[in-house]
């Protein structure tokens, strides 16, 4: 995290997030992400409303992201070793583990 600290990168987790779209790729047995940012906007009218729209966005936010998944993926394809896999959750979880509850 050291490359990351003057972008205010501080902390990596293994905590579980649920509710995410990243939870689709869990369930299939990929290396599933998710980059947890401030939560600016996020639990206000704004967000997931017709109030969601671009002009809503921070650049600033939006830049430091793509930095830090920028980086992200390029150690990760660098490394000498595949990602390490969550274990399956098994065909009735994972039919309905997708974001919303929806079914895939």
């Amino acid at each position: 995290m050291a490359p990351l600290k003057e972008l205010g990168v501080t902390i990596v987790t293994n905590r579980v997030y649920v509710g995410s779209d990243h939870e689709s790729f869990d369930a299939d047995g990929l290396p599933g992400f998710e980059f947890v940012q401030d939560e600016l906007e996020y639990e206000t009218r704004t967000h997931h409303s017709n109030l969601d729209t671009v002009d809503h966005l921070h650049a600033e936010d939006l830049e430091q992201a793509a930095i830090v998944e920028a980086i992200f993926l390029w150690n990760t394809s660098e490394r000498d070793s595949m990602m390490p896999r969550k274990r399956l959750q098994g065909p009735a979880k994972a039919a309905t583990n997708f974001h919303n509850g929806g079914v895939r």
